[in-house]
């Protein structure tokens, strides 16, 4: 009896104690109960949990929705915010991509641009200096210098893109944990930097890795001060060259470390002298202010020996403008420059002794690195803080005054203030409404997300727990009122076949063709996210070449499995197949219309040329508003004058396929029809 007695106690304790540490868990994640409002907006859960899939992942696989339902609403979006699950086909097929994890010091060694390879064969008396630019013998002086990189393990730049490229299509397409992935895009878009910018292009595979992506269920000011301190935002937006101005001369008249630094933000010593022949222009964004109103986006050229001084205020903009208050905040012109003052001094620790990266090699190796802290200067990672170069007099942004002789506290005081101010829990808010509920989201909506954002102290997690829980995200009119990007309709469609990819960069290529070149947006703004951007008449019928090319086996280290889909039952008809795997690609959707809109097409047997013969007579000009739901019949009659830029015709050879051209041409056109482009 005793013994009875003391296992049951043992057990209560056992079983208390499992619940007071859930409990005490959920408290400290700041986690509550919450429960999914879907059945007001007249959804079942099958469609609810459909709705999930469409907003946050990049597509649901055949057979989730079941999942879903299964595991509960409410818990599959737990389990998507926690970001845990295992990874482990995913990492395998990344582990294949060697560049894709080095560190920003590494990748600066081993992806040197080309007037670093150039300069270091001269060092390594290769070539003469007299020859870059001049050689009489072209081949036999780059045989030469390739030769030398060879030599040396040095990889072309283009490899760590393309890396760097796969490596997203390859986590879209495979990661459980697709939420995760969805945010780093978001986000990614929201920090914008661009491949077309080569100062920064080398580090912005690490930008990602290591900035974005284990940030987006953050706090945002955590994020916002790690882009800051990035390598690739500080290049892409030139606060790497931002300096106050110099300090007084001391009595003794020696210079200061500042003076004795060689000046130059791009490289150090004398490869400027050798650099200077071959370097490319480079593409420095500066954005015209004119008061609180948006302006054009101005492109100032420099080369990479060029000595950049003095203020720069296009971070400071931006970083009020783009990433916190909003065009709108409330800030001028004059706290755009206060607040570029308060960020002088940011910079780059050495990554190296040659190209990007190098500009401060000079400057630690005089103070030497072990004396840096007591000097003043701060470093983190792959930034560094030069009080030589900061701003030390006083300065008041949106009303708050910085003492004079401040430091880098006062920038990363600066960036706490924006990320909690009002205006930025507005701006953040309705961007991220925008992304998962609708183009126009409800300033009801924007409102109680933007009070969670406060009160919650920017807590990206709490701000979708209080979206998703909202009505309005539920509302019907909000269901696939979004449009997908074409990297959202490849990577959503590679999902819904469940195709094997082994050479992603194919998919990117096509994602290019329809019109959104991953990493290359130039403009710090991102891609803008309304369906206007990207539908029009060529898009769509750029859409239905993706999918037709997809379905047929067309694109090389893309396979699909169409009967495995269907558990290897050979629709009795076109028509049945139509019926069949449209709702395998698009579950728990009224499929009515969509078929109706459709048949036409499967019964056309020229539908090939006629699709071509709408490309080729498509007009020049195609209006940028064209409703996603335009009735897929007019591709076929479009009228207009000739277009020598039209999209590339749909491959003939699709409908001479006999093995599966029927059933190709049918997920095919499923693909590029109206209802698969909505999410």
């Amino acid at each position: 009896m005793k013994s009875f007695k003391f296992l049951a106690t043992a057990l209560i304790v056992m079983i208390s104690g499992i619940l007071l540490s859930s409990f005490f868990s959920a408290t400290r994640l700041g986690y509550k109960n919450y429960r999914f409002p879907y059945k007001r907006g007249g959804l079942n859960e099958r469609q609810a949990a459909a709705h999930l899939l469409d907003r946050f992942t990049y597509g649901a696989t055949p057979g989730q929705v079941d999942q879903v339902v299964n595991m509960g609403l409410e818990n599959w979006f737990q389990q998507q915010l926690d970001a845990g699950l295992p990874d482990d086909t995913l990492n395998n097929r990344l582990s294949k991509l060697d560049a894709i994890n080095l560190s920003n010091s590494q990748v600066v060694e081993k992806f040197p641009p080309g007037f670093v390879v150039r300069y270091r064969a001269i060092k390594a008396n290769v070539i003469s200096k007299d020859s870059v630019g001049k050689a009489k013998n072209i081949k036999a002086y780059n045989d030469t210098i390739a030769a030398f990189s060879t030599r040396k393990g040095f990889r072309p730049e283009q490899e760590l893109y393309k890396q760097f490229i796969s490596q997203k299509i390859l986590r879209a397409t495979y990661s459980n944990n697709q939420l995760q992935e969805v945010l780093t895009d978001f986000w990614f878009n929201h920090f914008n930097v661009s491949l077309t910018k080569p100062e920064c292009a080398d580090f912005i595979p690490s930008y990602e890795r290591d900035v974005i992506r284990p940030n987006v269920l953050g706090k945002f000011d955590k994020m916002l001060i790690a882009e800051a301190q990035s390598p690739a935002m500080l290049y892409y937006l030139d606060n790497f060259a931002s300096e106050g101005p110099p300090a007084p001369a001391k009595p003794n008249n020696k210079p200061t470390p500042k003076q004795a630094d060689n000046g130059s933000m791009m490289m150090s010593g004398g490869m400027q002298a050798a650099a200077q022949p071959v370097a490319k222009p480079e593409q420095s964004m500066m954005m015209v202010d004119a008061g609180a109103q948006k302006q054009a986006l101005t492109v100032k050229t420099i080369t990479p020996q060029t000595n950049v001084t003095g203020l720069n205020e296009n971070f400071a903009r931006e970083v009020m403008e783009l990433h916190t208050m909003g065009v709108d905040g409330g800030y001028t012109q004059t706290d755009v420059t206060q607040a570029a003052r308060v960020l002088t001094g940011w910079t780059i620790y050495p990554l190296g002794r040659f190209g990007f990266g190098s500009a401060m090699q000079g400057l630690v190796d005089k103070i030497g690195a072990a004396k840096m802290n007591q000097n003043g200067f701060v470093h983190r990672g792959d930034f560094l803080f030069t009080p030589t170069r900061h701003d030390m007099g006083q300065k008041t942004v949106l009303g708050h005054h910085f003492d004079a002789n401040g430091g880098y506290q006062e920038g990363v005081d600066l960036l706490e203030m924006l990320a909690h101010h009002p205006s930025t829990a507005q701006f953040i808010c309705k961007k991220i409404a925008t992304r998962f509920v609708s183009d126009n989201p409800p300033a009801a909506l924007i409102n109680k997300m933007a009070k969670t954002f406060t009160e919650q102290d920017g807590d990206i997690k709490q701000v979708l727990i209080t979206m998703v829980s909202s009505p309005e995200f539920w509302k019907k009119n909000a269901v696939r009122e979004k449009t997908k990007s074409p990297f959202e309709l490849a990577i959503s469609s590679i999902r819904g076949l469940n195709a094997n990819i082994t050479d992603p960069y194919q998919v990117y290529n096509w994602v290019s063709r329809m019109g959104e070149k991953m990493y290359y947006y130039q403009a710090p703004t991102g891609f803008p996210d309304r369906g206007t951007y990207w539908i029009n008449t060529g898009s769509l019928l750029n859409r239905m070449n993706f999918g037709l090319a997809l379905a047929s086996q067309k694109i090389p280290g893309v396979t699909v499995n169409l009967a495995a889909l269907n558990d290897h039952h050979e629709p009795e008809s076109a028509q049945a197949a139509l019926l069949t795997y449209s709702k395998l690609v698009m579950p728990e959707r009224d499929l009515d219309k969509t078929i109706k809109r459709l048949a036409p097409l499967l019964n056309d047997p020229q539908l090939v040329a006629k699709i071509n013969n709408a490309v080729a007579k498509m007009p020049a000009s195609q209006p940028a508003n064209l409703s996603p739901v335009q009735d897929m019949s007019s591709m076929t009659t479009n009228q207009g004058a000739s277009n020598p830029q039209a999209p590339a015709k749909v491959n003939a050879q699709v409908s001479n396929n006999q093995a599966n051209t029927m059933l190709a041409q049918v997920v095919g056109i499923i693909i590029g029809s109206p209802e698969f482009q909505r999410r």
